[in-house]
């Protein structure tokens, strides 16, 4: 399968040649966007290994798996979920993401049991962009907080995503390593600061925005092995409880793992009611606090 944007390849080929070209749009609007040499050469030297090739990605993919096209020259583990993400669903939730567009609730119809109204409410509520993240979620009960979505719904969708990514085990997920709540955190407030101080290149995202302006700050940033995408949050829920310069959507992976993703929000409740926490890892925040003794005027956050 391969629909990304208006790439349709008419022939098997022809989708190597999509896939080439879409990693080096990205390498190009990560350039725009500031991001590091080392990360834009990756996703050029990967185009290059795939425009060489004489042989159909789809086809080294069904043969051989992932451990095939991580064996390629300049693909490793992240690129070729990328390239598998591109075969497999038609999207690259990243590349679209670099765009300023979202195909998610599109792409999350198309699995049964989940309508138009369902799926806008499963990226709203979770920023949910693909089915991989679809699927973690129907596993680590985040689905369940999402009204409309009981527990035979969540069976046929986590059946459905197992099947359709081909996957025979999941449980690995849940245990894969993900950066720090120091590192997250470290990452949220210079994505605030330099938002705040107009230091970072803009998009113009496609929801919520009729007169096309680019206006929503994107980072790109490191921390030891991770690479981190942080952009503020543009859901309806965003919007609708004036969170859109509170939120914050951080995207990570490293050369040898897929990408993840977590939001940071400033807490409203509790006794650490003013706070940045990493939603699902509010334990780890307050440790991570109470370790440094921070007031929350102190922390990494920006005051408002």
């Amino acid at each position: 399968m391969m629909d990304i944007a208006t790439n349709r390849p008419s022939t098997i080929l022809d989708a190597n040649r999509v896939i080439a070209a879409n990693l080096s749009e990205i390498a190009d609007l990560l350039e725009q966007q500031g991001a590091d040499g080392f990360r834009i050469m990756a996703y050029r030297h990967a185009a290059e290994t795939v425009i060489a090739l004489d042989r159909p990605l789809a086809n080294i993919l069904a043969e051989t798996g992932i451990d095939g096209l991580i064996a390629l020259p300049s693909i490793g583990k992240s690129i070729s979920a990328a390239i598998s993400e591109m075969i497999r669903t038609g999207h690259w939730a990243q590349l679209e993401r670099l765009r300023g567009t979202t195909a998610a609730e599109k792409l999350f119809c198309t699995v049964p049991g989940i309508g138009p109204q369902l799926a806008a409410r499963i990226h709203d509520q979770l920023h949910l962009e693909n089915l991989e993240a679809l699927e973690a979620a129907a596993h680590d009960g985040r689905l369940r907080k999402v009204s409309g979505l009981g527990d035979r719904r969540i069976a046929i969708i986590r059946a459905t995503l197992q099947e359709r990514l081909g996957r025979r085990r999941i449980g690995h997920r849940r245990i894969s390593k993900v950066p720090s709540v120091e590192q997250i955190l470290d990452v949220d407030r210079e994505y605030q600061q330099s938002a705040a101080t107009n230091q970072l290149r803009k998009i113009a995202p496609k929801r919520f925005n009729p007169n096309n302006e680019a206006w929503l700050a994107v980072l790109h940033t490191r921390r030891e092995d991770w690479i981190f995408t942080a952009i503020y949050s543009n859901t309806q829920r965003a919007h609708d409880l004036n969170k859109t310069q509170d939120w914050v959507i951080i995207y990570y992976h490293t050369d040898e793992t897929a990408e993840g993703q977590c939001t940071v929000v400033t807490e409203t409740v509790g006794p650490w009611a003013g706070y940045r926490v990493v939603r699902g890892r509010e334990a780890a925040c307050a440790d991570y606090y109470i370790q440094r003794d921070l007031p929350p005027e102190e922390q990494y956050a920006i005051s408002r």
